[in-house]
Parts: structure tokens; sequence; C-alpha cells
């Protein structure tokens, strides 16, 4: 509210109103501008914008990041017009990549899911890892749009992206969410020559509720009942890396927290994830949806990054998955950021991002053509 409170102060200060021409009849948005920005929302003082940093809706900083590249900079306000690109995020990406909208990857219930993928411009002979990106929100909100700016940094390390769509909280409850996003990996094996992917290389990422989706991903490899049917059944959903950012796992241990008690009453996130009332009182529902319940010594090495500040999702949530993994001796590590939040800008460091990106090459990269 803050930062759209701020948007009505600029169109009245500094900026006049901008009319449609006489083919459209409705007004126009007024211009935002890139200082002001800039002096709200950059915390680290680095001269740009992510999408951690940014407070307001992440539907305004999708409209925001014209170039789809999860950073708002000048490059995103030259000429001013800040105003929602009627073809969505993805368009006037960086030179080096190309963003495929929209694509069509399976059936969740009766209707179309779509993701966006994420191609180096350059082409590639040989099949290259994808990293694949799952959004938050809850499981009740959040669009797939914010996720291109998470993965053009590894497709620049030559992996193919992906951002994907599924399922919310008011539309289903579980498992419907971690049905679609299994589906999606399906299909990008089912389509691994188009897109020039080795199916054998697959890694998810995600943050808060996408961070409990890829977690799950991850752990429940070959547990039949959260295939769905949306499409592509003879293909597998497992994937070989996991990167975490701030993912519940236990509700119980969550809700029983001190100070997370609220996480506990109908109507919250939790609650409606398990399509129940008070979630204590659901036990089954609170085995199914933790990834912790599906872990065995077959898992794929994890990153588990959660902020020891984090006043929406505790950090003994991470603490269990890092625990959980090593007892079977699955690679794991956990990184708690000292005084983090639930995101923020200590999660888009260089350091972390840095470790993000050595984490994902270390298992995924083709250790034959480097040599290793």
């Amino acid at each position: 509210m803050r930062f759209i409170a701020t948007l009505t102060t600029l169109a009245i200060i500094t900026m006049p109103l901008h009319f449609a021409d006489a083919q459209d009849s409705q007004r126009q948005r007024p211009r935002i501008s890139f200082d002001e920005v800039l002096r709200r929302e950059d915390a680290n003082k680095d001269g740009k914008v992510t999408q951690d940093e940014f407070k307001a809706p992440q539907r305004l900083f999708t409209r925001l990041d014209r170039n789809g590249d999860g950073e708002l900079t000048k490059e995103d306000f030259a000429g001013g017009d800040t105003r929602r690109n009627p073809r969505g995020a993805g368009q006037g990406a960086p030179a080096d990549v190309n963003v495929l909208r929209d694509v069509v990857f399976g059936k969740g219930g009766d209707r179309d899911l779509t993701m966006h993928i994420v191609l180096p411009k350059e082409k590639r002979d040989s099949p290259q890892p994808a990293y694949v990106w799952i959004h938050g929100g809850g499981w009740q909100g959040g669009t797939k749009d914010g996720g291109v700016g998470k993965v053009i940094p590894m497709v620049r390390e030559g992996f193919v992206g992906a951002t994907i769509e599924y399922r919310l909280t008011g539309e289903a409850p579980f498992p419907a969410q971690i049905e679609d996003c299994k589906c999606a990996i399906r299909y990008l094996r089912a389509h691994a020559e188009k897109y020039k992917i080795d199916p054998d290389r697959i890694a998810v990422g995600g943050s808060s509720a996408g961070g409990h989706l890829v977690a799950l991903m991850g752990t429940s490899g070959g547990v039949k009942e959260f295939e769905g049917t949306g499409g592509w059944p003879d293909q597998s959903s497992s994937v070989q890396a996991v990167v975490d950012h701030y993912g519940p796992t236990d509700f119980k241990a969550f809700v029983s927290t001190p100070g997370y008690e609220q996480h506990d009453k109908a109507g919250s996130p939790e609650s409606k994830l398990l399509g129940s009332g008070d979630v204590l009182t659901n036990e089954a529902g609170i085995k199914r949806v933790n990834p912790i319940t599906y872990v065995d010594k077959d898992d794929p090495p994890f990153l588990i990054i959660h902020g020891t500040d984090d006043r929406t999702v505790p950090p003994n949530q991470s603490e269990a998955m890092d625990k959980a993994l090593k007892s079977v001796n699955v690679e794991s590590t956990l990184h708690l950021i000292q005084d983090a939040g639930h995101g923020g800008p200590e999660f888009a460091k260089p350091e972390i991002n840095d470790m993000q990106r050595k984490f994902l090459l270390k298992h995924l990269r083709d250790k034959h053509s480097t040599g290793e």
C-alpha cells in the first residue's frame, strides 16, 4: 500500500496525466519516475531494485520490469513510459535471451496450464541442463512472471530456464499444486529435444510456498499419488537438484512455534492448502504436504536458504528439512542469513547469488564438456 500511495503522489506532484490517442478512449496511467522508485525501494543502495527489495505487490513489479530480467534499472524506465506492456513480461528481455511466453504444458483440472521458457539467444548443439522456478504467494497468490528474472542468470550459464504456473488454493486445494509442478517437469522431458534440454539434468528453485513445492518435488520423486493427470504420463517428474528459499515443511511445528500460532487458524494460507479448518486438527493432511515425509537416500542435493528473522515462516522449517536429508546421507546445505526476514535485499546479495550459481553448476553442468 505504501508504494501504491507513492504512485498517486508522483502523479499529482511531478507528472501530468498522459492521455491516449484518438484510437484509445481510455486515459493512460501516469508515468513513474525511476529516481523515486530507487530512492524508496533500493534498500542496499546499489542503483537497482530487485524483486526481494520491492515491497509492493509483485504484479506491480512485473509491470515496471519491462525487460523481464527481475530487476528495476534505468533500462526499464527508458523514455519514462512505464505503463504495462500489453504483451507482458519478457518483452524487451535482455538481448542474450529469448522468452517463449505462455507455453501450454498440460492441464490443471479442465484448463490449460502455461509456463514461460527462457532460452539463450545463441543456439547450442548439445542438450543443456534446465532450471525451473516455482513462485511463492502462500499457495493462494503470485504469478510465474517474476520467475523470468530468477532463471536468466542460469540461462547465461548455459541452462534452459522455465517459470511455471500452478493452480492456487482458491481454485483447488492440495495436491493440485504439486501435481501441476510435476506435470511441468514431465512436459520439459517430453520436449527435451525441441528445447535442447538434457532430461537427466533438471533443477528446481522456489521461494516461500514455491520453496515448499520444490522441496516436495525433490523428495516425492516416484510418489504416484502426486503425479496427477495433467499430461505426459510416460515421463518422470523427478528432479536432480533443489534450491529452497524459506519454504514451509512441517506444518505442525510451524503453527506451534511461538509467534506463528495465527497460521493454525481456519483461513490461513496453510489451512487453505490443506482444504480444512484449523491446521492442527488435520494430522493426515499435515503429514501429506510435508516434504520430510518422503525423504529417502535417493533424493537429490538441496541448497536451503532462510533468514533468521523470518516472521512469516520460522527458520525451524528449513532446519528440519536439512536435518532429515542429512539423516539419510543426502547432500544438503543450509545457509541461514543473519537478521534477514521473509525475502528482502539480503537474498539478492552477490554472495547469495553466487552460492546458488555454484550449487547448480556443481550438480548439473556437463562434467565431460568441462574436463572434470
